[in-house]
């Protein structure tokens, strides 16, 4: 009977939960700009849309930090990237705007 050592146990990985809800905020974030100003959103993001393009990794690994964070408690991971995630977007937004 092998013995079991307690090095040999692996962590459980959280970067696909995080991962995934990093992503799914990131589209609502792009989305949250067409439901406030309506379809003329879409010529402004015609010639702006790398920047919103390079939010996309960087939505996914906080998603994958605040899970590696929180331990893959997934309220608050939602809760947490929800909040830093639309912020980032809306920031943004708001400096290329100008508004």
């Amino acid at each position: 009977m092998p013995a079991t050592d307690s090095t040999d146990t692996e962590d459980p990985s959280y970067s696909m939960q995080g991962g995934f809800i990093g992503f799914v905020f990131y589209w609502l974030a792009f989305a949250i700009p067409f439901l406030v100003y309506g379809s003329n959103t879409l010529f402004f993001l015609l010639y702006t849309w790398p920047f919103f393009l390079a939010l996309m990794p960087v939505s996914v690994l906080i998603g994958i930090a605040f899970s590696m964070f929180f331990g893959g408690v997934w309220f608050k991971t939602s809760l947490a990237s929800a909040i830093c995630i639309i912020g980032m977007f809306w920031t943004v937004f708001s400096f290329l705007s100008g508004w």
